[in-house]
């Protein structure tokens, strides 16, 4: 068979891809003699499209996934996509906008109509590019957070968690963002420093002439205060216990109350108590039955509560109220500070804590087996580092606010009666019902649902279970077969949002974990360490790099960089890296393919075929214990250094036969066993040059495919051959060495002489040694003496000869080695003098002087072959 002369990775990824698709390899059924691997994608958002991060996640997926399929379990990676109500619903207002439709003017079901369109037509567009990366996921399988199957289970789920006394709704400080119009929970803000200002105001005391001066970064919320709190171990402010004081503007007396909670340090040691917004504030409210005055609007705007300014946005207000506070003559000054503003995940709005009635779900008591599991290794985090944040979280975690004002997403199944009472059910049917017991008058058309949906996690936490059916249909046979699920692949930065939920969920629904292993990625930054978004300019195209790297030289070109854990600092280097890498495999495939290959056999190759299956195996244990310990990068640069040294670099110029002559069959066909070897162990890595390779080394039958050819396994190997190997190849670098040291041209044969204790190995490798591509010898000699005339070098305790004489200039090499040598004995002798300084010796650092005491050797080392290789000069 022939190999191309050029790889052609346009074509070929094509080709084997829509093979492997229209052969159905990557479709998994239940087949009880297969032990099942499951995987779940983590659902990208709907409104996305691929970039760096979901290159490596879905990279090291699909390397864990083809690996199983090879070991013969029944591999499934589950597909998929989440609604992600924020984004999308963002997406849609923007494109009614675009069109003169506001979002106000439609009814939910219009709205939803149009949501529906859009995410038909831009929907699958990453699962899509994901094909072109090499993604083996079942795509029969593909499934939705907001289709019926998964629908339903988030239903039942609310419903479920809500008669277990979970689920409530009440009126609590959550995180509001103006621009979605919409509550958010803790893990959806973005905290980030930035610079700000500290502004000092004064606040006259009722019945007095004094002031006090309070400092705050959000002077428009002063228009809702309720209280001025001090510490009471302060004692600049004891003589005001008891007394009110005045709001700036609004001229509303509140009253000084006293608690530890205020930092005496921070800013004046008096704090603006403004229950409707701040979380801490609102506490203290709770504490001291303070008034809630709620100055913003849902659109973040001055409220009629605020009084003045009512209308302006919050940052235009904060301006105004300084200066008319300044026009008061009650502002005293703005100092520059650093502090912390949340930021919304999605719209980066600036979030403003905001009391809101929504549902909320308590989590106390699912955290318990979710923590306990983790910390007991029964579901193992890779690498393990990150179970101190799982740990931290899962210890401190808070009711989850699961409501969000949004049309896009799961509709809070909750019915509300004329009285303001509500029920909670799976569908208008079960509220009907639901609504009789307490009010048996009730009709349908009475009943009116909540308008707002569920939090997007509130789909994602169920998602193991749900790809299968399994909270609709817990006795079903896929359910039972693939699920708990094997690995989980995610970010470090959804360890909250989405991996400890979906531990909850699993022991809360399903009474077992969700997936025994849970592996880790860092981020993709860029050189400098910043985080790759487009935005920056500094994220190149996934699709792009593919075009220009091959789709197996990505995929590789990340992962040489992408240690467990860490963050990858990414250069389109690496990506260039994979692609050469890629071709050094493709050039020695042709190169073998192209041998003319006699009918006869022989045993002249033996040792070396012996040999390289010993270090295949050697190879493939070291492989499979990164596999195990999900060290993917570290098998990957395993597997890296077998081809390019040991099978490129060794093996092949061992084997090669002589210039026009043909290579024996016996070699060859081993050759082609050990290539099928060495495509089988990289196939999860590059799966399109390996399928390729595959199909040309060998006539295949139809569906003989290497994505389901069988991994290899690890025998029993010849450590000592290894060894011996190991050895000998040290040698021949040592006479390569020499012949670059003294310009012997590569065409011209030598003689070499070896001094040994253990003759073995070399008589072994004989011929190897001997051949052109090796070190050409025309005469392997054992010696006991040194031999006159000749270089010597010395490989551990084995010394060799080469002799000079025809080779070099005798002279000249003496004149060399006599001037190196005169250099090595006035550095010993400077070192010699240094360390014979006991100042030196007693006051400098241990590092140092064993630094000098490793030269003095090292200088002595060399000044004994130089003159020994003088000596047998004459």
């Amino acid at each position: 068979m022939s190999i191309a002369s050029k790889y052609n990775p346009e074509e070929v990824e094509s080709k084997w891809y829509s093979t492997w698709l229209e052969k159905k390899v990557f479709s998994s059924t239940i087949d009880k003699d297969k032990e099942p691997f499951t995987v779940v994608i983590p659902p990208p958002n709907v409104t996305g499209v691929l970039h760096m991060g979901h290159m490596l996640n879905n990279t090291i997926q699909d390397i864990l996934v083809r690996k199983a399929r090879m070991e013969g379990k029944a591999a499934c990676w589950v597909p998929g996509t989440d609604h992600a109500s924020i984004a999308t619903e963002s997406k849609v207002v923007k494109k009614l906008a675009e069109q003169g439709i506001s979002k106000e003017d439609l009814t939910r079901e219009e709205f939803l109509k149009h949501a529906w369109e859009w995410t038909d037509t831009y929907g699958g567009i990453i699962l899509d590019q994901l094909k072109k990366l090499g993604a083996s996921c079942d795509w029969d399988r593909q499934a939705f957070t907001l289709d019926k199957e998964r629908s339903e289970s988030v239903i039942k789920v609310f419903v479920d968690l809500y008669r277990k006394g979970y689920i409530y709704r009440g009126a609590r400080m959550v995180n509001w963002d103006p621009e979605g119009k919409t509550a958010l929970s803790d893990e959806e803000v973005i905290h980030e420093e930035v610079n700000s200002k500290l502004y000092h105001v004064k606040y006259k005391i009722v019945d007095s002439d004094e002031f006090i001066t309070i400092a705050t970064t959000r002077p428009e919320t002063i228009l809702g205060d309720s209280a001025i709190c001090i510490n009471p171990d302060d004692e600049r402010y004891s003589h005001l216990e008891g007394k009110k004081v005045i709001v700036p503007l609004v001229n509303r007396e509140i009253p000084i109350i006293f608690d530890t909670y205020v930092d005496m340090e921070f800013g004046t040691g008096c704090l603006k108590v403004t229950p409707a917004h701040d979380i801490n504030d609102y506490e203290l409210g709770l504490k001291y039955n303070l008034e809630v005055i709620d100055i913003l609007t849902d659109e973040g705007k001055i409220s009629e509560a605020g009084q003045f300014f009512v209308g302006e946005d919050r940052f235009v207000a904060r301006k105004n109220v300084i200066k008319a506070i300044d026009e008061l003559g009650q502002f005293v000054e703005a100092k520059d500070i650093v502090n912390s503003v949340g930021r919304s995940e999605r719209t980066k709005a600036v979030v403003e804590p905001k009391i809101s009635t929504q549902w909320f779900c308590k989590m106390s008591d699912m955290a318990t087996p979710a923590l306990e599991n983790v910390l007991n290794d029964t579901i193992k985090i890779h690498p393990p580092k990150f179970k101190n944040m799982y740990r931290s979280w899962m210890e401190n975690v808070r009711d989850w606010c699961i409501s969000r004002q949004l049309w896009w997403g799961h509709q809070i199944p909750a019915w509300y009666l004329p009285s303001g009472e509500f029920v909670v059910a799976e569908n208008t049917e079960e509220a009907l019902v639901e609504a009789q017991k307490i009010d048996a008058s009730i009709t349908a058309d009475q009943l009116k649902q909540d308008d707002d949906a569920l939090d997007t996690w509130f789909s994602s936490w169920l998602w193991p279970m749900s790809v299968f059916d399994g909270v609709n249909n817990p006795d079903n046979e896929e359910y039972k077969y693939y699920y708990p699920t094997d690995t989980l692949v995610t970010g470090f930065d959804i360890i909250f949002f989405w991996v400890a939920r979906m531990i909850m969920a699993g022991y809360e629904f399903a009474g077992e974990l969700p997936f025994k292993n849970v592996y880790i990625t860092g981020m993709v930054r860029d050189e400098q360490g910043h985080k790759m978004s487009k935005s920056l300019g500094n994220s190149p195209d996934p699709l792009d790099l593919i075009k220009e790297y091959t789709a197996d030289g990505v995929r590789t070109g990340m992962l040489f960089s992408a240690p467990a854990g860490n963050d990858l600092l990414f250069n389109e280097k690496l990506c260039l890296q994979g692609r050469n890498f890629g071709n050094k495999i493709w050039n020695s495939a042709k190169l073998v393919t192209g041998w003319e290959v006699s009918e006869e056999g022989s045993d002249v190759n033996a040792v070396a075929i012996q040999w390289i299956n010993a270090r295949i195996n050697q190879v493939l244990a070291e492989v499979e214990d990164h596999y195990s310990k999900y060290r993917i990068s570290d098998a990957l640069m395993a597997i890296y250094k077998l081809v390019f040294d040991d099978f490129c670099g060794w093996y092949l110029e061992m084997i090669k036969p002589e210039y026009l002559k043909p290579i024996d069959k016996t070699t060859y066909e081993a050759t082609i066993d050990v290539l099928e070897k060495v495509l089988k162990i990289l196939h999860p890595f590059m799966p399109f040059i390996t399928e390729e390779l595959w199909s040309s080394i060998r006539e295949r039958a139809e569906g003989d495919l290497i994505t389901i050819a069988e991994y290899p396994k690890v025998e029993e190997y010849d450590q000592e051959l290894l060894k011996e190997t190991e050895h000998i190849q040290n040698v021949i670098s040592a006479v390569r060495n020499i012949r670059n040291a003294k310009q012997i041209a590569k065409k011209d044969a030598i003689e070499l002489f070896v001094k040994t204790a253990n003759q073995e190995p070399f008589k072994k490798y004989e011929t190897i040694i001997g051949k052109y591509s090796m070190a050409n010898l025309s005469k392997l000699e054992f010696v006991s003496e040194p031999v006159e005339g000749a270089i010597k070098d010395v490989v551990v305790t084995d010394e060799i000869f080469v002799p000079l004489a025809g080779n070099v200039n005798v002279e000249e090499e003496k004149a060399k080695l006599q001037k190196d040598l005169d250099y090595q004995k006035g550095f010993l002798t400077s070192v010699s003098k240094k360390l014979s300084n006991e100042r030196f010796v007693n006051n400098a650092p241990e590092q140092v002087v064993n630094a000098e005491k490793k030269k003095m050797a090292d200088a002595e080392a060399k000044i004994k072959t130089l003159e020994e290789s003088l000596a047998a000069l004459g």
